[in-house]
């Protein structure tokens, strides 16, 4: 894996990070210990992963990059403007097929279910889904579990079994 990193430019991903075959990822990513993307997903500039981050195959991160708004010139020839940062936190889960609007922050532990489109920022530990994309639950049920999982994150990341059952 750490070969097609530096096939592809990836300067700025973790050694454990894991990108599946057949994505397209801008070079400047950045990707913290143990993220993963699966394979077929468009992820454009500026995209910030952190730690235990995971895409579902077919996620994109798309938009904010033309300038539509200028009368009398048509939109392939008005520019593109900054692309802003998009920020996915530590061990958030993306679902298959989604599609994340540039410029939003998808937070610590939340999770976007498949087919998603996310023009939103989605607070931590929140479930959203739909489109456009609106909170459907929370992943977990008190705010013990989610202190105790902070207190996990917090921890220097290490790695685990991949999908144990445990």
């Amino acid at each position: 894996m750490w070969f097609r990193c530096i096939k592809y430019g990836l300067k700025f991903v973790d050694k454990t990070f894991y990108m599946a075959p057949g994505s397209h990822v801008s070079k400047d990513l950045i990707a913290g210990k143990y993220s993963f993307i699966g394979s077929e997903c468009m992820i454009g500039p500026k995209v910030k992963l952190g730690n235990y981050v995971m895409f579902a195959p077919r996620v994109a991160v798309v938009g904010a990059d033309h300038i539509f708004n200028k009368s009398g010139r048509p939109i392939i020839f008005s520019g593109r403007p900054e692309m802003p940062l998009t920020i996915i936190e530590d061990d958030a889960w993306v679902g298959y097929g989604s599609i994340l609007m540039a410029g939003i922050r998808i937070g610590r532990g939340a999770i976007v279910a498949a087919g998603a489109v996310v023009t939103k920022d989605v607070p931590a530990y929140e479930i959203h889904g739909g489109v456009p994309a609106k909170k459907i639950g929370i992943r977990f049920q008190t705010i013990e579990d989610c202190q105790f999982h902070d207190k996990m994150l917090a921890l220097p990341p290490k790695r685990g079994l991949y999908c144990s059952n445990t």
